[in-house]
């Protein structure tokens, strides 16, 4: 069972990865997009981190929310919303628990990804962050190695794909031969869940 100190370590441990591969994330940002992936997301999670360190939620439910709401407020573009409704929804699926099973984990993080989907209007297939969640959420049935695994692969689709939604697909096919940034960034979450979890 997942008790909140997990939850905490999950972020933290996104927040780190995330600072590594910041650069990277601006980098296949920059022919797609505004060129800022990396800076956003470096500073939402810093962001997240400080809320979290300063009041440690109770609960694996409210750490998800706490963090959601964060990146929503310091995140611009369309990467805040969204990574922010995944979060905030997943916590608000997790509800009051004081653990929660890998099993309740994954479907909290279905409602989130529905969530995006619903925000972003897109689907998988559009060259979009849910190529990446999808696969990994779908994957977290097996165990967290393979999620991370299949979101990475999810990401790594990406590049073939023509972008039919977001900023990318202002580019048409231009937009085709390019890693999404925000699949990518997607993977990450996935790769930093199975490093807490070993």
């Amino acid at each position: 069972m997942l008790d909140a100190a997990f939850f905490v370590r999950w972020m933290t441990a996104a927040a780190a990865v995330i600072d590594r591969e910041a650069d990277r994330l601006t980098e296949l940002d920059s022919p797609i997009g505004d060129a800022d992936h990396g800076r956003n997301m470096q500073r939402g999670f810093t962001a997240v981190i400080k809320t979290l360190e300063a009041e440690p939620p109770a609960t694996p439910g409210a750490v998800l929310t706490t963090a959601g709401r964060q990146l929503i407020s310091s995140v611009g573009g369309a990467s805040g919303p969204l990574y922010g409704t995944l979060l905030r929804r997943a916590g608000k699926a997790l509800g009051e628990a004081a653990r929660v099973s890998a099993e309740e984990l994954r479907s909290g993080l279905a409602a989130g990804v529905d969530a995006v989907g619903q925000l972003g209007g897109s689907a998988p297939g559009d060259k979009t962050m849910l190529d990446a969640l999808v696969p990994g959420v779908a994957a977290l049935s097996a165990s967290f190695d393979a999620a991370a695994e299949a979101a990475e692969e999810g990401a790594l689709a990406t590049v073939p794909m023509q972008a039919r939604k977001g900023r990318a697909s202002y580019l048409g096919e231009r937009s085709i031969g390019h890693q999404d940034p925000g699949a990518t960034s997607s993977s990450l979450l996935f790769a930093a869940l199975a490093e807490v979890a070993k």
